[in-house]
């Protein structure tokens, strides 16, 4: 089950990725980091949609992770 969340993380990083660089060409991964520091990523509804689906997966991950062990 980890291991299809993390194919599943996997993918919606790269699709967060492909996300901004359609709105700010030239994004790379470690800009995601701080997506604050690109006006046009910080107030798109759309990159934050996306962001916020990753984050729910790395959270579903921790807490499955934690009812595991």
């Amino acid at each position: 089950m980890l291991a299809l969340l993390d194919e599943r993380i996997a993918q919606q990083k790269k699709k967060l990725l492909a996300t901004a660089q359609r709105i700010v060409p030239g994004v790379i991964e470690d800009d995601l980091l701080q997506p604050n520091d690109f006006p046009a990523l910080e107030f798109h509804p759309y990159f934050r949609y996306e962001e916020g689906v990753l984050a729910g997966l790395y959270e579903a991950r921790s807490a499955l992770a934690a009812l595991i062990s």
